[in-house]
């Protein structure tokens, strides 16, 4: 499978912005800008990009249609994007508002059985799972809820061989501890999850600083990476990464 870069954007009060470990608190604004940004991506000659809604993740009822309809009309990206889906028409409302593909996070992780059936319905390539996952004292890779306060019974290893089994072909993994902290990529998770996980298309997201980051994720087996403050910052450019 080919090697996608996912420059993304995460949109709060209609900012981009960046959050350290997923704390609302400890956010950094990057501009009032989004369109702009998505027109730069593609002109870097990007195919994809992520989108999410930070404000729907927090509250639900995703906000973003407008915006995804405008990049979806005005540039040839094809957008992964998410945020306080919640059910399936709004799967549906964010696949008529342009998506390419939607991601669907806590609610795979807290209600497997309505997202497995999502699955089904939509076309699994349509649905990329989102499973943000935290490494416990014990070695064993597990799933934290409601803003990363609670866990789940079920643990990463168990939940993504359900979601496999039943077709899942688009996997976005972040190691919460790397989120936004520019630590680099937890490339031994990776390569597990590809390892485990044949067929399924895993996309790293969390920590990637620069180029050999990238290189480094698409050496592990991963089918893509997403790119988030480094590429905010300037410290990596996207014409590189494309590059990889």
């Amino acid at each position: 499978m080919s090697f996608i870069v996912y420059p993304a954007l995460d949109i709060r009060d209609g900012q981009v912005v960046r959050l350290l470990q997923g704390d609302y608190a400890q956010q950094t604004v990057y501009g009032d800008d989004p369109l702009p940004r998505a027109r730069a991506f593609a002109e870097a000659g990007a195919d994809w990009m992520h989108l999410v809604d930070l404000d729907a993740a927090k509250a639900g009822g995703y906000t973003l249609a407008p915006l995804l309809a405008r990049i979806a009309s005005d540039t040839p990206l094809k957008v992964q994007t998410g945020g306080g889906v919640r059910s399936r028409d709004d799967v549906a409302r964010l696949l008529d508002a342009g998506a390419g593909r939607v991601v669907v996070g806590s609610l795979a992780v807290r209600a497997p059985e309505q997202v497995l059936a999502w699955l089904e319905e939509f076309g699994a390539d349509r649905l990329t799972i989102a499973l943000d996952t935290r490494q416990g004292e014990d070695g064993v890779w597990r799933l934290p809820v409601h803003g990363w306060t609670e866990t789940a019974d079920a643990t990463l290893d168990e939940l993504a061989a359900r979601y496999a089994r039943a077709g899942m072909k688009h996997l976005l993994c972040t190691d919460i501890a790397r989120d936004g902290m520019l630590s680099g990529p937890n490339i031994d998770l990776y390569a597990h999850l590809v390892a485990t996980l044949p067929g399924v298309a895993v996309q790293a997201s969390g920590g990637v600083r620069g180029v050999a980051d990238v290189a480094a994720a698409k050496a592990a087996g991963c089918a893509g990476a997403v790119l988030g403050k480094a590429l905010l910052e300037g410290r990596l450019r996207l014409e590189e990464a494309l590059a990889c």
